[in-house]
């Protein structure tokens, strides 16, 4: 059977995971841009009233994944604090310019990281070569990886996935995700045969507001709807597979 690790981009959300049957967490924030650092309070929230493992995404801003010093100092000092709030992995990832995984920024925050685990997340995707990026971040000590198999969504690209857990053995985790839902998750494992899997369960919850102001903010960046992980659907999910186990 395997594993479930939830995508949560709040402590409600969270909290829906762990009731729905999840394994794990990956907390983030604003998971409309790709997920970034999620606050001190966040982070203290979960880990003071859950009981599943919580894994917190460090990616101080949205775009690439080639950080100068001055967001490296962030990560590091995102990386100590998660370590004293007693959370069990980080996720982050390093790439040059060149599109070749930054192998001495990985390696450091692995090191800085230990002895909780470390998911190089999905920088992976956008590298230059998925099977030479897989053993550089092997070769950095990484715990897993979690990739889309280089496509939009993880069931496009099912053959990729399913050679890079060939590939990877059990030197290392292959976590896909992006895309992961009730209605195609059994034929995803069927194909890849994964050990973990990688989604959101997240629906639109409309706002309580009853008094709405339109037409002053971009509409692509403000409505009244927040995401949230919902019970329903990640149980769904779930049950998916295990009647296919």
């Amino acid at each position: 059977m395997p594993l479930f690790e939830i995508c949560s981009n709040s402590f409600e959300s969270a909290k829906n995971a762990q009731t729905a049957g999840a394994d794990r967490i990956e907390l983030c924030a604003n998971l409309e841009a790709g997920g970034t650092t999620p606050s001190y309070a966040s982070i203290k929230l979960c880990r003071e009233n859950l009981d599943i493992p919580i894994n917190v995404l460090i990616r101080p801003r949205s775009g690439d994944f080639l950080y100068n010093e001055f967001e490296f100092q962030e990560i590091i000092m995102d990386v100590k604090k998660c370590k004293e709030l007693g959370i069990n992995g980080i996720v982050c990832g390093f790439l040059n310019s060149n599109g070749t995984v930054d192998i001495d920024k990985t390696k450091k925050i692995i090191e800085l990281s230990y002895p909780l685990s470390f998911t190089f997340h999905r920088a992976f995707d956008v590298s230059r070569d998925p099977y030479e990026s897989l053993e550089n971040i092997i070769s950095c000590g990484a715990t897993r990886i979690l990739t889309s198999g280089t496509a939009p969504k993880v069931i496009e690209s099912t053959e990729i996935l399913s050679k890079l857990v060939e590939q990877a053995g059990e030197r290392i985790i292959i976590m896909p995700g992006s895309g992961i839902n009730e209605n195609n998750i059994v034929e995803l494992h069927s194909k890849v045969k994964a050990k973990e899997y990688h989604f959101s369960g997240t629906v639109r919850e409309d706002s309580q507001m009853t008094f709405r102001k339109n037409n002053i903010i971009s509409t692509e960046k403000f409505d009244y709807t927040k995401q949230i992980s919902n019970i329903e659907k990640i149980k769904e999910t779930i049950k998916k597979v295990k009647a296919k186990e």
